[in-house]
């Protein structure tokens, strides 16, 4: 069999393994093809195996409605519950498992069942904190629109606060929200003080005091923000063309290479600025109002930071572009 034959196939990959070898000719490249159940060498095309088992599940599903119903195991493990979804509970519809209701004297026993369980879930300190704790980042998470992946980072971070004793004598939603914060721009997708204070209970001095204790106690090297962070999700809330994303792209790049144009300035009013541009040289309408509702700056930090992106960088906007675009 000629390796040449390999590459016509569906589902076939490429593994380097310490434990099988061509008995031919020595190598440890196999070919796997999962269509049919082979191991093959990638060297001289030798079938090492023909009877490979498949692991997956005997049952096949169409819909995600079916494969959650036949799947044998629960859901996975997550950070943003208090007890990382391991623990069991009591479902309030009181039927058994084929479906059956209940006589009086079984439904009396459940709900005492029920009710100990819940208690036994939060029955420590620590248990009602992080209960009140993740109810609060998973609140402020589904205001903000932010992702999965974050919303675990904030949980792992209070957590680490927690579980070590770093943090004792604090305010739970201010420590909620700096996690959430520290999250944003420890992966790279930043979210202001002002927009995290706007939906949590605490205001934004607190949130900023607290925010500091945590990259203190749990020793972060935050990344500095940059405009270009920002671009996206600016660009996404203004319903604006890829092109304009682009262009803004490249504008701050060059603004990199300008001495002082960057450095000092708030990185969001530079995204705003430069979006501003970016639309004006692509003649899209978007007025310095959407623009800052969107960015949370106001208007005339947007005119001053395009008025030194086009001067210092010499773009070619005709004097009366900005007038019709307010």
């Amino acid at each position: 069999m000629s390796s040449n034959t390999l590459e016509g196939r569906e589902e076939v990959g490429t593994v380097s393994t310490h434990n099988v070898s061509c008995p031919e000719c020595g190598g440890v490249e196999v070919v796997r093809d999962n269509e049919k159940g082979e191991l093959i060498c990638g060297k001289c095309g030798l079938v090492l195996s023909d009877h490979r088992i498949d692991s997956g599940p005997e049952w096949r599903a169409f819909t995600s409605d079916e494969r959650d119903s036949r799947s044998r195991t629960g859901a996975p493990e997550s950070f943003s519950m208090h007890d990382k979804g391991l623990a069991t509970t009591i479902d309030w519809r009181d039927r058994d498992g084929k479906g059956g209701t209940f006589s009086a004297k079984q439904r009396a026993q459940i709900y005492r069942l029920r009710k100990w369980q819940i208690r036994t879930r939060v029955h420590s300190s620590l248990d009602r904190n992080l209960a009140q704790a993740m109810t609060e980042i998973d609140r402020l998470s589904s205001q903000l629109g932010m992702s999965q992946s974050l919303k675990e980072e904030a949980a792992r971070m209070y957590r680490k606060l927690i579980a070590g004793r770093l943090w004792r004598s604090r305010s739970i939603d201010a420590t909620a929200a700096a996690a959430v914060y520290a999250a944003c721009r420890h992966r790279g997708s930043p979210r202001s003080i002002e927009e995290i204070a706007e939906h949590s209970r605490e205001n934004k001095k607190k949130i900023s005091a607290h925010y500091r204790m945590l990259v203190t106690k749990l020793k972060l090297r935050m990344p500095i923000s940059s405009p270009a962070m920002y671009v996206p999700r600016f660009i996404s809330e203004l319903n604006l063309p890829t092109e304009v994303q682009c262009t803004t792209m490249e504008i701050l790049e060059k603004a990199k290479e300008v001495r002082g144009l960057i450095t000092g300035r708030d990185p969001r009013g530079l995204a705003a600025a430069a979006i501003y541009v970016a639309a004006i040289l692509n003649d899209c309408r978007v007025t310095q109002r959407d623009i800052s509702r969107v960015s949370g700056v106001t208007e005339v930090t947007i005119r001053n930071r395009y008025k030194e992106l086009v001067s210092k960088l010499k773009l070619a906007i005709a004097p009366e572009a900005m007038a019709i675009a307010v």
